[in-house]
């Protein structure tokens, strides 16, 4: 893995490089509110955006607090969520989810890490990303792009994007926090693509392992 120096020039240049987070940055998928952030959270496991958005614009035209969305069946959840796939299973953890809300937080989503991890289907992914998106919180959520370059580069060394996050947390510079997902998010989907890394191009191609080892 890079050492603290090369950690720290890496968000340098990468903080240089891309555009970090923007005035427009709302909760997951855009929601208005923590609650519909953690529920679209969760319906976009193992779905497209567009799938995901589909699925939360039908949920949300049926209820939009847990007390409502407790009133509907199974069945009706469901069938609302079937554009995002796993739609059963899906519709359980919501109301699990709903239930432990409002019978160990009152109905309010908890602004804190260990709050929103120990609410039923709810990941550290899905955690750190209602943290900051929805509450502003300085973490570096880890979503596929983020995992992979952190691991290309040589940020992390980390088989699970879990694993990645709580790396991340431990190597990053605290004044990265706040804009590192951002600036990695839209590293990895314009420069280090998955498929196709553009190595030439990249700002912190001296620093990064998985180029230095391409050259060998």
């Amino acid at each position: 893995m890079l050492n603290e120096r090369q950690v720290e020039e890496v968000y340098r240049r990468l903080a240089k490089a891309m555009p970090g987070r923007t005035k427009g940055a709302k909760g997951p998928k855009g929601q208005p509110d923590a609650f519909r952030s953690c529920i679209s959270c969760m319906l976009s496991a193992q779905s497209l955006d567009r799938n995901t958005a589909a699925a939360t614009k039908a949920l949300f035209a049926l209820a939009t607090t847990p007390e409502a969305l407790l009133s509907l069946s199974d069945e009706q959840v469901a069938r609302a969520i079937k554009p995002c796939g796993l739609y059963n299973m899906k519709a359980r953890n919501i109301r699990k989810f709903c239930e432990a809300l409002l019978e160990e937080h009152g109905g309010v989503v908890p602004d804190t890490r260990e709050g929103l991890l120990s609410l039923p289907g709810i990941g550290r992914k899905c955690a750190d990303i209602v943290m900051s998106f929805t509450f502003g919180k300085d973490v570096i959520a880890v979503d596929t792009h983020v995992h992979r370059v952190c691991n290309r580069i040589g940020l992390t060394e980390a088989k699970t994007a879990d694993r990645t996050a709580q790396q991340l947390e431990e190597r990053s510079p605290e004044w990265a926090k706040r804009d590192g997902h951002f600036w990695l998010i839209q590293f990895g989907k314009r420069v280090c693509k998955a498929r196709a890394p553009e190595c030439e191009a990249c700002p912190v191609n001296d620093l990064c392992e998985f180029y230095a080892a391409a050259r060998t």
